[in-house]
């Protein structure tokens, strides 16, 4: 059973894309120190934390997946890549991946405790399209939450497309909230969209989902606190889409996001 499994077992089914044994009997909060410990090992042979990804913000999406909330998991250096439109990303080493934008942020300052909507908006940099890749380590993504937490939160990889400074976008957080919630993305592979998300769709905008994060990482025992230079990535806009290697994906977001591409090799 997962709650047997050790944190070198945990990573060690990340490094080599094997699925787990089908049953868990764990909770929340066990899964959450789990990954924490899985965390210590990765940068203990190297790796760098550059940020953490919120996941299952998208209401629409919880009674598909099983879960009821939001969690969370660790973007690191060799899981981030920056682009300046669009990305060519090998799916070798994941586990059933699958294909999400969002909007990402970039911190400039670690936000007070328990801030305000307008003291965590001063505390962005810029805002930036997205496209995560995400993994799930169970059969035919079936899971708990516990199961998603323990798993990295599913993070495989994080693509960043070009930034904005949000001082350019909007003066207040509420402007920002707006702007952001209106938004639309269509996202679109073989000449087709697939799907048409909202900005809205995320815990009513995306820096609401970032709000929350804030507070439930600091409730969190043993968690780092949020810092300068963090990119968070707040959550899908649309479903979770399986992808292929040789399929080319594009996101069309509306302002004041830029649009996005990907390629799968």
């Amino acid at each position: 059973m997962l709650q047997c499994m050790t944190p070198q077992a945990l990573l060690s089914h990340f490094d080599t894309a094997q699925l787990w044994p089908d049953l868990t009997d764990f909770d929340v909060p066990t899964a959450y120190q789990r990954a924490l410990a899985v965390r210590e090992l990765r940068l203990a042979r190297g790796e760098q934390a550059k940020g953490y990804k919120i996941g299952f913000t998208n209401r629409n999406i919880w009674a598909r997946y099983n879960v009821s909330g939001p969690v969370w998991g660790t973007v690191y250096d060799s899981t981030l890549i920056h682009c300046d439109g669009h990305a060519r990303v090998p799916l070798a080493g994941m586990s059933q991946p699958r294909l999400e934008p969002e909007a990402v942020f970039c911190l400039r300052a670690s936000p007070p405790a328990d801030p305000t909507l307008a003291q965590l908006f001063d505390c962005i940099d810029w805002v930036a399209p997205g496209f995560e890749l995400v993994q799930a380590h169970q059969a035919n993504w079936r899971f708990a939450a516990p199961d998603a937490i323990a798993d990295g939160a599913l993070h495989a990889k994080l693509v960043v497309g070009k930034p904005r400074l949000v001082s350019d976008i909007a003066q207040s957080a509420s402007d920002f909230c707006g702007q952001l919630a209106a938004a639309t993305v269509r996202l679109n592979h073989a000449g087709t969209t697939l799907e048409t998300g909202h900005g809205s769709a995320v815990l009513d905008d995306p820096l609401q989902a970032l709000l929350h994060f804030a507070r439930e990482l600091r409730n969190c025992p043993g968690a780092p606190d949020l810092r300068a230079g963090d990119v968070i990535t707040t959550g899908t806009w649309t479903d979770a889409w399986p992808v292929l290697a040789g399929q080319t994906w594009s996101a069309n977001f509306d302002s004041p996001l830029s649009d996005l591409g990907i390629s799968f090799e």
